[in-house]
């Protein structure tokens, strides 16, 4: 259970070259030094003010605001092309209205797609990423 003070922790597959990005901005958004053990996996929230909590919260965020835009700059056939089980498993942490929201969208666009959640998490992302922070 989460309540206003904190976050919902949720997994995400990404390629090697989307979490080598994610890493890239968590580092210089929070100090963050390595996504994949940032947070516990047996954690299912964190505390708001946590400073990779917070922002991987802003990153959902911008993901949702401009996921319309993103979709269409999505490289769906790179992602397709990385090897099923070259996907990193990556946790982040999101306010729990975003995480639902974002699950929600990246469902939808995999079924539109016609592919799996993993190569539309990829796209998505990498897409948002590559773009860098939205002010």
């Amino acid at each position: 259970m989460t309540g206003d003070d904190r976050y919902k922790v949720f997994g995400v597959y990404l390629s090697a070259p989307v979490t080598d990005a994610l890493e890239e901005y968590l580092y210089d958004e929070a100090g963050v030094l390595d996504v994949e053990a940032y947070f516990e996996e047996t954690a299912d929230s964190v505390p708001v003010g946590d400073p990779g909590a917070d922002a991987t919260d802003d990153l959902v965020a911008g993901v949702l605001d401009s996921f319309a835009d993103l979709y269409d700059r999505a490289d769906f056939a790179a992602a397709e092309r990385t090897a099923p089980d070259a996907f990193d498993l990556v946790h982040l942490a999101a306010d729990p209205t975003r995480v639902a929201d974002v699950r929600e969208r990246f469902r939808a666009a995999a079924t539109i797609q016609d592919a799996d959640l993993r190569t539309v998490q990829t796209a998505i992302l990498g897409a948002h990423l590559e773009a860098g922070p939205t002010e």
